[in-house]
């Protein structure tokens, strides 16, 4: 259910290394934290060129249920978001790992990467 190739942080983001963008990586929500807001019908992204910090918002995610904040789990410049949410912002529901991605970003501070949690770690932190 959680992709082994993926980091991932504690308030429901994953991340894949690298992103399609050169020195990127690309960020979504876990399945489990798209499965807790329901329906989503409307997604905010940080801008291309903005600059984020690992834990602070950047976006929102507006469901049937609710408005959930988005947080950056690196810090970096955006280099990319998804611009088919747009449109379908489904997608982060039907595919949250693939074509539901939200945004990359290329990372300042490589170390923070070593911060996230593993597949197996992120799975044990969950509350059933």
């Amino acid at each position: 259910m959680y992709p082994e190739d993926l980091k991932y942080s504690s308030e429901h983001e994953w991340v894949r290394q690298p992103g399609e963008a050169e020195g990127s990586v690309r960020i979504g929500i876990t399945d489990y934290a798209q499965d807790a807001l329901g329906d989503i019908v409307y997604a905010s992204l940080p801008e291309v060129g903005a600059t984020v910090t690992a834990g602070t918002t950047v976006g929102e995610l507006e469901s049937t249920k609710s408005v959930s904040d988005l947080y950056a789990p690196v810090s970096g410049e955006v280099v990319a978001v998804n611009e088919a949410l747009d449109a379908t912002p489904e997608l982060v529901n039907s595919d949250a790992y693939g074509e539901g991605w939200l945004f990359e970003v290329t990372p300042s501070d490589a170390g923070e990467m070593d911060a996230l949690m593993d597949a197996n770690t992120y799975q044990s932190s969950l509350v059933d």
